[in-house]
C-alpha cells in the first residue's frame, strides 16, 4: 500500500504549521505501507493542482491531507467535505472566495472513505486525544478535502481519501490565552497511529463506535 500524506504551509500570520511539521516527522513506512510526504500551499486552487499532479505521479492507494485547526483540543479525522469555499481570511496568495462553489458538477458533499472511528480509537489507544469531526470548515482545508474527493469520484475510484485536523503546538499559543495546544511529538504519534488504522482496516468496515456530536 502507498499512502500520500500532505501538510499545509503556515498561514494566517503563523510562523509554523504543525500539520506540515508533523508530516515531516512521520516514518517512511508505517505498518508496511509506503509513506509519500508532500508540502502544499494554503491557497485555493493551487493546493488541489499540486495534489492532483502528485497523485498522477505517485499513484497512491490513499490520499490523506493534514491541516491545522487552532482551538481544537484533539486530533480530528474529518467525516465530510462540502462543495463551498467561504473564506473568513485570505489565503496565502490573497484569495478570499465567498460562497463559491468548488466544483459545479461535483456533489453537494463527499464523505471520506477512511475508517475514521478506527483511526480515533487507535489514537486514543496510543494515549493521544482524538475525536471525529463533522465539519472541515470552509477554508482551504475543506477545499482540498473536497477536491481530492472530487478527483476520486471522477478519476480515481479505487483511491481512498480523507483529512485530519491537528491542534496548535505550544509555541503557537504563548500569546493566545485559553487556546489548547498539543506537542508536535504527540501530533506525529497520533498521526502514525491513525495511519496504522488506515492500513489495518483497508479491507474491513469501520468500527461501529460512538463518535457523533450534538453540535
Amino acid at each position: 500500500m502507498k499512502i500520500l500524506i500532505t501538510g499545509f504551509d503556515p498561514f494566517g500570520g503563523e510562523a509554523i504549521n504543525p500539520a506540515l511539521e508533523a508530516v515531516k516527522l512521520l516514518p517512511d513506512t508505517i505498518h508496511g505501507a509506503t509513506i509519500i510526504k508532500a508540502e502544499i500551499p494554503t491557497v485555493f486552487g493551487k493546493s488541489a493542482t499540486i495534489v492532483a499532479e502528485t497523485i498522477e505521479a505517485e499513484q497512491p492507494d490513499v490520499v490523506l491531507n493534514i491541516g491545522q485547526a487552532g482551538g481544537r483540543f484533539a486530533i480530528s479525522p474529518e467525516r465530510v467535505a462540502i462543495n463551498v469555499d467561504d473564506a473568513r481570511i485570505p489565503d496565502n496568495e490573497g484569495n478570499q472566495p465567498v460562497d463559491e462553489v468548488i466544483q459545479p458538477d461535483g456533489q453537494p458533499a463527499y464523505f471520506t472513505q477512511l475508517p475514521i472511528k478506527a483511526m480515533v480509537e487507535a489514537m486514543k489507544q496510543a494515549g493521544i486525544p482524538a475525536a471525529v469531526s463533522n465539519t472541515a470548515g470552509t477554508f482551504v482545508c475543506n477545499h482540498i478535502m473536497y477536491q481530492v474527493q472530487y478527483m476520486i469520484d471522477k478519476q480515481y475510484p479505487a483511491v481512498k481519501g480523507g483529512f485530519i485536523h491537528v491542534p496548535f503546538i505550544p509555541q503557537q499559543v504563548v500569546d493566545k490565552a485559553g487556546q489548547p495546544a498539543m506537542s508536535l511529538a504527540d501530533i506525529a504519534k497520533g498521526l502514525e497511529a491513525a495511519v496504522s488504522a488506515i492500513v489495518d482496516f483497508a479491507d474491513k468496515d469501520d468500527l461501529k463506535a460512538i463518535g457523533g456530536a450534538i453540535h
